[in-house]
């Protein structure tokens, strides 16, 4: 079912204009992730954020982020966060509490579960009462800390450090900004091998492949208040596995190197013994009338008869599974109930045992002279028969906390003893699975004979897209003119760089393509006729650069044919007795330009200022040298795009597109480009990223971006003039690295300095009089990719 904004129109009308607009720009994302209850829960939330009167940037923060929350972990845990920011709004400011909301995305990934993300918040809980001063610091590097911990370890690392500077505010934020040696000291302690969210994706491809079929993994914080407690399990048909393994050494710091067993590979041993339990357990086992040490001993069968049947199919899994099981001293007696277990658990798996125990032995015997090992009545017999051989051994008494088996990779059993009734929908909701939508195109016959509801939104199971317009025939118009609006893209997100903290804010800033708008065909025909001259000199640059199919190349040694002319001049060389060029040969070279090019202009409201002395804007200017570079390039036959950008803060950077490079350069552009106007701000950084998402698709071996701006990087939300400059250089950096080039071309005559610390010594041009522009742009492009 279709959900419509406007269907809360109420609560709407209580948001400020800001978050308003940004709602709207975020709804179908919301939609697409949210169910109807979670998005009147997501928009009461955000109006209770509002009326807390804390500042507008933390109802923007919400707003923004919470669809990526629900998209990571479930949207259950919305009111959670809504509720632990309102309880907090007395400890701490609205700016802390924003950044809360902002960062909460990246910890919901981190984190991957609904009720670990519950007990992040209590960790934020316990900074804030403990050391409020180090909440804003941790939080700006949370994604280094929650790349190297687990929940118990950041826990414990907040623990330490609110300890140890109780009383020293200075110290907390030295401390939880990861500046003092204390705090990288009690990191380095509590670090983790491998963390579960990193190789998530890993391990699904991995059982898919090896069992043929799904299975649902969740992390769980299992060492949250201790690093005991790391056993897997098993609950409605979901496999719980630790959020963090270190690599497996059954001696210590003493292990050889080639005993070593990955983190990883502790993971899949312990997803594939779970995956064993759901193939192979089918039917739950009674344990009325059973003492503790008969479960622990049927348990340790029924996990020696799955793993028996995996090994059968896939022989490689014993020793996998071998490697984690510890070795023992077999000339020594065993001291508990638990070492005995744990000294069965290994022989019934080592085909190659010595354990010269008669109760071993025993155990052994009867689990090898068992013919049909389908059913799980199997384990339940011979646990009970053996365990009475147990009584007659002179050891303690058998306790469940101490005795438990040893091997990390073996569930806790609970799924032996109690299996429900496998309901579906009940297991996709403990998984954070997301609803998938479906898109296609079709064909007017289809739009017409099989569409459900015409009006459908963004968010339904299943959109139709018509590539033309669909008129009705009552009306004489189309569904687009009646109903619809500008489509606007899903979000883009986007790093950003902070050259203050050293470090990139993941996912920090969101980019919307937005339909540029149509103007008038004469605008553009007026530029080409007021430039005509121009484009006259043009001409026979442009001619110079058109490839001209096969170039000849003579004098050269090795060729594709003898030059006639060189070969006589050699003839007569040798005649009258001096050195002759060897260089008798020509080649022929295919002449061919194998670069693309994107033209990216600021569209910010600077633009719309007069020129100095003149009565057209910068935009005028800026409109007239893109018709003149793109007629150019045309003539040329480059692949070349043109896009335009401006900004409203960090959560609604405007993107355009106004021609692509498979879109010929027709009327449909160059209306596009009459309509350009400028508006709003100029974050750099998300549209250089952007655009460089469009140039990497193109298969050349060189690849620029033109960037047309009158003045530096700037935005509504940002303060710091340097903030956005840096992050700009970081782009440039970035995509350089792609193998994409960036020029920049500035008509701020104050720009020397800051444009060549973004662009580069070499890639930037500052034109003084910018109404020079529309002949320089086209001269410094073909100078440059001559």
């Amino acid at each position: 079912m279709a959900i419509h904004l406007d269907e809360f129109q109420e609560l709407l009308d209580e948001l400020p204009g800001r978050a308003q607009e940004l709602l709207r720009a975020s709804w179908n994302e919301a939609a697409r992730t949210i169910s109807p209850r979670g998005l009147n829960n997501y928009l009461k939330g955000a109006v209770a954020l509002h009326e807390l009167g804390r500042g507008e940037d933390l109802v923007v923060s919400f707003i923004q982020s919470m669809p990526e929350v629900g998209r990571a972990i479930g949207e259950e845990v919305l009111p959670d966060l809504v509720n632990f920011l309102l309880s907090m709004a007395s400890k701490t400011s609205g700016q802390v509490l924003a950044l809360i909301a902002s960062t909460a995305p990246l910890a919901a990934h981190r984190v991957g579960d609904a009720e670990l993300f519950r007990q992040y918040l209590n960790v934020l809980e316990i900074v804030l009462a403990q050391a409020p001063r180090g909440l804003r610091p941790m939080l700006e590097n949370l994604d280094r800390l929650l790349s190297q911990l687990t929940l118990g370890g950041l826990r414990r690392w907040v623990q330490w450090g609110a300890q140890a500077y109780k009383a020293d505010f200075e110290g907390q934020a030295t401390y939880f900004g990861l500046q003092s040696a204390d705090a990288m000291a009690v990191l380095q302690q509590e670090r983790k091998g491998t963390l579960f969210v990193d190789i998530q994706r890993r391990l699904n491809i991995y059982m898919r492949a090896i069992w043929g079929r799904d299975f649902f993994l969740r992390p769980t914080a299992g060492d949250y208040e201790s690093r005991e407690g790391l056993k897997p399990y098993i609950e409605h048909y979901v496999i719980h596995i630790a959020d963090a393994y270190d690599d497996y050494k059954p001696e210590g710091d003493a292990t050889a190197p080639e005993r070593i067993v990955s983190a990883l590979e502790v993971y899949r041993a312990a997803i594939n013994h779970c995956a064993a339990h759901l193939v192979f357990t089918q039917t739950p086992l009674s344990m009325q009338q059973l003492l503790p040490v008969q479960m622990a001993l049927i348990e340790l069968f029924e996990d020696a008869r799955v793993e028996e049947l995996a090994i059968r199919k896939f022989p490689g899994m014993r020793q996998a599974w071998l490697a984690l099981h510890p070795v023992f001293d077999y000339s020594a007696q065993p001291q508990t109930v638990g070492e005995l277990l744990d000294r069965l658990a290994r022989a019934l798996l080592d085909l190659d045992t010595t354990d010269p125990h008669p109760f071993v032995q025993q155990g052994v015997a009867a689990f090898r002279a068992q013919s049909d090992l389908d059913s799980n009545q199997v384990s339940w017999n011979l646990g009970v028969d053996l365990s009475h051989h147990l009584f007659e051994l002179d050891l303690p008494t058998y306790n469940k906390l101490t005795d438990a088996l040893s091997a990390i990779y073996r569930d806790d059993n609970r799924a032996v003893w109690f299996l429900e009734e496998y309901d579906e929908a009940q297991v996709m909701a403990a998984t954070w699975e997301t609803r998938q939508q479906v898109r296609k195109k079709v064909n007017v016959m289809e739009m017409v004979n099989e569409v459900d509801v015409e009006f459908a939104g963004d968010d339904a199971q299943e959109v139709w897209e018509l590539p033309t317009e669909f008129y009705l025939d009552q009306e004489n118009v189309s569904i687009n003119s009646l109903e619809g609006r500008p489509p606007v893209s899903e979000p883009f997100h986007y790093p950003e760089w902070d050259y203050q903290i050293q470090l990139e804010r993941p996912n920090w800033v969101t980019l919307l393509e937005y339909h540029p708008v149509m103007g008038e065909l004469e605008v553009i025909e007026g530029i080409i006729l007021e430039h005509k001259p121009v484009i006259s000199r043009l001409k026979f640059l442009i001619e110079s650069m058109v490839p001209q199919g096969m170039q000849r190349i003579r004098h050269v040694e090795d060729g594709d044919e003898i030059d006639i002319n060189a070969a006589v001049r050699a003839m007569i060389d040798i005649r009258i007795g001096q050195q002759h060029d060897p260089r008798i040969m020509m080649r022929y070279k295919r002449a061919l330009r194998d670069l693309a090019v994107l033209v990216l202009l600021d569209m910010s409201e600077s633009s719309n200022e007069k020129v100095r002395g003149h009565d057209y804007t910068v935009m005028d200017l800026t409109r007239a040298a893109t018709v003149l570079l793109a007629g150019a390039l045309d003539r040329i036959g480059d692949p070349f795009a043109i896009h335009g950008f401006c900004s409203d803060g960090r959560h609604d950077v405007h993107y355009h597109r106004f021609k692509d490079f498979d879109q010929p350069y027709d009327d449909v552009v160059k209306a596009r480009l009459a309509g350009m106007k400028g508006r709003l701000s100029t974050r750099m950084g998300a549209a250089l990223r952007h655009a460089a998402h469009y140039l990497a698709l193109q298969p050349r071996s060189k690849r620029v971006i033109f960037v047309v701006t009158d003045g530096e990087p700037a935005d509504n939300d940002v303060t710091d003039p340097k903030y956005l400059r840096h992050d700009a250089k970081a782009a440039v950096e970035e995509l350089s690295r792609q193998g994409i080039t960036v020029y920049g071309l500035s008509l701020d005559p104050h720009a020397d300095q800051y444009v060549s610390r973004i662009f580069g010594i070499k890639n930037f041009t500052v034109i003084d009089k910018a109404e020079r522009l529309p002949e320089k742009l086209p001269m410094l492009y073909m100078s440059l990719t001559r």
